[in-house]
């Protein structure tokens, strides 16, 4: 629990303090990803900020140790709510009220996901099917790349509404969702008595190379997409897909049964269509600025 809710802190200090430095920052985009990581690079307050995330990794290989993956995913989740206190204080962003309603309906969602857990049942799993974690991984890679691949082009159209940024956070969120799964698959060769059985087991398996393609896609896909919306509201979208094909895909793949009571079971799925719900139904747009008026120059009069 400790780890978890470090992971959180870590999470939202990391996303807050990107947010800052890519603001100051010239444009930076997908297309020129050599470009994109020279400048990231160059900004010690976005390497503090990775450096932040990165020990939140770390923390999540601690919490797949000894937490469900459902039980956990709920607790990471809950740190929406200091993202969005932190993005108001220290980068002055304002969410319209149906914004506020939908993420309220997201951790409530998520809530009755935590509530479905039942600590005597739920197990524990280490290890899961290679071929199924990569039937799942793969498919869920290539349709992230390609809605982002799409958001950008509708991004590019002239005389567009500006865009809150929901279809960047459900591109990234694949790609983030993968790399939880791969961590959990990873924590599962962590052990303190053999070490180097447990780096040679970790190099068989796909998790490695998992991490590394999620690691690099979702590195460049993020910061152009985190540059160009609003952090209060493009990360609680990808920490929300995230959790939830997390807590879905990898109860299935790594075996870890669903609630045998009917009314936590029926608790797990209402929560996890709430979520998906609320997901469909936010704002696409942010409200057009209001166009410019043009004084009109007084007639003269004889």
């Amino acid at each position: 629990m400790a780890a978890a809710l470090m992971a959180n802190v870590l999470y939202s200090g990391g996303f807050v303090l990107e947010k800052r430095a890519l603001a100051a920052l010239p444009e930076v985009t997908v297309r020129k990803p050599v470009r994109l990581l020279r400048l990231v690079v160059g900004s010690p307050l976005w390497l503090a900020g990775s450096l932040a995330l990165a020990s939140g990794f770390a923390a999540q290989l601690v919490v797949y140790r000894t937490l469900p993956i459902a039980a956990a995913q709920g607790i990471f989740v809950s740190g929406l709510v200091l993202l969005v206190l932190l993005s108001a204080r220290l980068l002055g962003e304002r969410t319209s009220g149906r914004e506020r309603y939908a993420l309220a309906a997201i951790l409530a969602a998520l809530l009755m996901v935590v509530l479905s857990l039942d600590e005597s049942a739920d197990t524990v799993s280490q290890a899961a099917p290679y071929q199924l974690v990569l039937l799942l991984c793969v498919p869920s890679l290539a349709g992230g790349v390609w809605l982002y691949r799409a958001a950008e082009r509708r991004a590019a159209r002239r005389h567009r509404l500006p865009t809150t940024g929901i279809e960047y956070g459900v591109a990234v969120g694949l790609l983030y969702g993968v790399s939880s799964l791969a961590i959990k698959g990873v924590s599962g060769y962590w052990t303190a008595a053999d070490p180097g059985g447990a780096l040679l087991g970790v190099a068989r398996s796909p998790y490695p190379y998992l991490l590394l393609f999620t690691g690099a896609f979702g590195l460049v896909m993020s910061q152009a997409a985190l540059q160009r919306c609003r952090a209060s509201l493009i990360v609680p979208v990808c920490t929300t897909v995230t959790c939830l094909y997390t807590a879905v895909l990898g109860t299935l793949s790594f075996g870890e049964a669903l609630p045998g009571d009917p009314l936590r079971l029926a608790l797990r799925v209402a929560g996890t269509a709430l979520a998906v719900a609320v997901l469909l139904g936010m704002p696409r747009h942010d409200t057009a600025p209001a166009p410019r008026t043009v004084a009109q120059p007084k007639e003269l009069t004889p």
